[in-house]
C-alpha cells in the first residue's frame, strides 16, 4: 500500500477506472457475441445486432477503453464474419 497521499488517491482513481473499463469491455464482448450468433442462426435481427455491436465498439473508443485501430480491426472482422454467415 502506498504511503504518499497523492498515490493513495491515484490508486482509488485507477480502481474506479478499472471497474468502468471492465464493464465497457464486457458489454462490447456481449454485443459482438450476440451479433455473431444471430448471423450464424440467420435471424432477421442480425443487422440490428451488428449495428449495436459496432455502436458499443465505437463508444468504447470514445471512452478510451479501446484504441481506434483495435476497434477498426474488430469491426472489420465482425463484418467479414457476418457477410460469410449470410452468404451461406
Amino acid at each position: 500500500m502506498a504511503n504518499i497521499k497523492s498515490q493513495m488517491k491515484r490508486n482509488r482513481q485507477n480502481e474506479k477506472a478499472r471497474e468502468r473499463n471492465k464493464a465497457v469491455r464486457s458489454e462490447v464482448k456481449t454485443r459482438v457475441k450476440q451479433a455473431e450468433t444471430s448471423a450464424a442462426e440467420g435471424a432477421e435481427n442480425a443487422a440490428e445486432a451488428h449495428r449495436l455491436a459496432v455502436k458499443k465498439i465505437d463508444k468504447a473508443v470514445k471512452k478510451g477503453v479501446l484504441h481506434k485501430n483495435t476497434a477498426a480491426r474488430r469491426k472489420s472482422r465482425l463484418a467479414k464474419r457476418l457477410a460469410a454467415a449470410s452468404a451461406e
